[in-house]
Formats: C-alpha cells, structure tokens, sequence
C-alpha cells in the first residue's frame, strides 16, 4: 500500500489532556502509544518476512540462486529474530548490501520516524523526553501545540515572534518540523536565485557541488565548471550578489565543494 512507499514515518502522539476528547486507550500516555505503533509496524513486518522466508523455503528444492541464499539467510537469521523479539528494524545495523536487500520488501519498521508530540499550551516549550519518550536510532522528535498554532495563524510575523518568544519558543511548529524531518531523512536544501523567482533544491547532506548541479538538470552536471556560492544569511543581509562579491562573501568553488544547508549557488557550465 501507499505507506510502504514513503520515505519515513510521522507519528502524531498525544500528549494533552482533555476530558472532552477521549483517549482510544482511556488515558493519556505518549510512551505507551510509541510503543503501540511500533509493535504494530513490527507485526506488519513480520508477516511479509515470514511469508517470504515460507517462499524461499519450498523454493529449495529446485535450488536457491547465490542471491536468494544471501537473502534467506539475512532473514532468517538477522531480520526475523529482531523483529520476533519486538524490536523495530531501524535499530538494527546493516551492511550496505543487507539494506539493499531489504529495501525492496519496504518494511515499516525500517523506516525512520519523526515523533510530532502533541502537548497542552503550557508544556509546549518542553523537550520530548519530559513526556518519557526515549530518543532511540533513527528517531526525531519534536513538541509542538495545536492550540498555539491555531493562534499564531492569524498573527503577523513580528507579532508571531514575540508571542514564541513568551512562550519559550524559538520558531512555529511547521519549522520545527519542516527541520526536524530533514535532519531525520538526512538531507539539505540548496537556493538558486534568479530575478523574478527562489528556488530551493533538496539533496542529500554531503553532496558535492557537480552532483548538486545535477539535481537542477543533467546539462549542468555534465557541463559543470564551477559554483559561484553565498550563504543565503549574507545575501538576505546584503540584498545582492554583487553587494555580496564586494564583501568578500561569493566564493568561487569546484566540483569537489560540500554543499552546504542554506547555500544559494550559481552553477557556471558548458555543454
């Protein structure tokens, strides 16, 4: 279905009381829901991994190919056990050429997952952890209110500045999120600015500048010579590119620079 086809997982946990909205379990426990869905993704997973392995089995006979041994095997013995012992396959470290194996099946339990934890106004400030959910590998989480949300939708920008700030918050919850999911899924954005449009390029972190040009087209990966390249900091702060040249700020790269979060990048190319 749809959901094995994503990226990673978001689990909205409740984390608010209120007597008017009743609770499936009949009280409030974010820990306790964390745990729920995870042994439900796990359960998910273990039927597709024992039907598999049921396959792989009656397939003997007519003898495995060298690759349906090294998939069996990675079953049987690794994946089969994690996920019988109730432990999500996220958390269980792969060589590169397991994950490969693993990817086509598109286990839930395999993929990351972002915690959105949903708390009362006055515990929005808080850390995660307040609310006894344990930070485990390949997991993020962030606390957000809905209620302040609903708020801030109808402030201006400078009005929604200074109501976080009294709240002890340092952004609205969509960025927190927005960074949060980022930071789960490894990846950055990049800028390319022309005059009359912004666009941000989403790539992997550690991504080298010929690559980066790539994910704009093809043509300038093949044809790339070097990246002219500001931090969108300093061209937010001094208007221009030129302004920003001036400053000392535009750097000339190569094809061997790390593109980094928040880098606007002009690719100069030939095909």
């Amino acid at each position: 279905n749809a959901i094995r086809q994503v990226d990673a997982l978001v689990h909205v946990v409740r984390a608010f009381d209120d007597p008017e909205i009743l609770h499936s379990e009949g009280s409030v426990d974010p820990a306790r829901d964390v745990g729920n869905v995870d042994l439900e993704l796990i359960l998910a997973d273990l039927d597709i991994v024992q039907r598999r392995i049921e396959r792989l089995d009656k397939a003997v006979k007519r003898g495995l190919t060298p690759e349906e041994q090294k998939e069996k095997a990675l079953l049987s013995d690794v994946i089969l056990p994690a996920l019988e012992s109730e432990k999500p396959l996220r958390e269980v470290e792969l060589e590169p050429d397991d994950e490969r194996r693993l990817r086509g099946f598109q286990l839930l339990s395999a993929k990351p997952m972002l915690l959105v934890v949903n708390a009362d106004e006055s515990r929005a400030a808080e850390p995660p952890e307040a609310f006894d959910i344990a930070m485990r590998p390949a997991v993020r989480a962030v606390t957000v209110s809905a209620p302040i949300e609903a708020e801030i939708s109808v402030l201006s920008p400078e009005e929604q500045k200074d109501f976080l700030a009294d709240l002890g918050l340092s952004a609205p919850s969509l960025d927190r999120v927005t960074r949060a999911s980022y930071d789960l899924l490894g990846v950055i954005s990049f800028f390319t600015v022309g005059e009359d449009e912004v666009r941000a390029w989403t790539i992997r972190r550690g991504t080298k500048a010929r690559e980066a040009a790539g994910a704009i087209h093809s043509d300038i990966e093949r044809g790339f010579i070097r990246a002219e390249v500001v931090h969108c900091d300093d061209l937010i702060r001094l208007k221009t590119m030129a302004a920003c040249r001036d400053a000392g700020l535009l750097r000339l790269e190569g094809k061997e620079y790390v593109v980094k979060d928040g880098d606007v990048v002009h690719f100069r190319f030939n095909v």
